[in-house]
């Protein structure tokens, strides 16, 4: 039964993860990502947040893992900049979701967050 969340990324964002139940996981470079991934579906890991710190990076193995009924891997960003790769998938997700992408806000190029 998959019914478990993770939350992969810097240990100064996801620590408050932790206090609601998640599970979270602090790699310290790509490679410690990169086993946290594969180790992700002995777990029972249904729905995995992702850094997108490690969400481009790790492309490959996330795609391998998308063809898979779990876990489901999604990109997140924190307060700095959000990239336009995360976007585009966020937005993919959305559109399998919904059908529509119009969840997603698209942000002009002089807005900040």
């Amino acid at each position: 039964m998959f019914n478990k969340i993770a939350v992969i990324g810097d240990s100064d964002i996801i620590f408050a993860f932790k206090a609601l139940g998640i599970k979270v996981f602090s790699p310290g470079n790509l490679e410690e990502a990169r086993k946290v991934i594969e180790s992700l579906e002995k777990e029972d890991i249904a729905l995995c947040f992702l850094h997108e710190s490690f969400f481009d990076p790790l492309r490959a193995e996330g795609e391998a893992l998308r063809k898979k009924f779990c876990p489901v891997i999604v990109g997140f960003s924190d307060y700095r900049k959000i990239t336009d790769y995360l976007g585009s998938v966020m937005r993919d997700v959305a559109i399998k979701a919904t059908g529509s992408d119009s969840l997603v806000k698209r942000r002009g190029e002089d807005e900040t967050r």
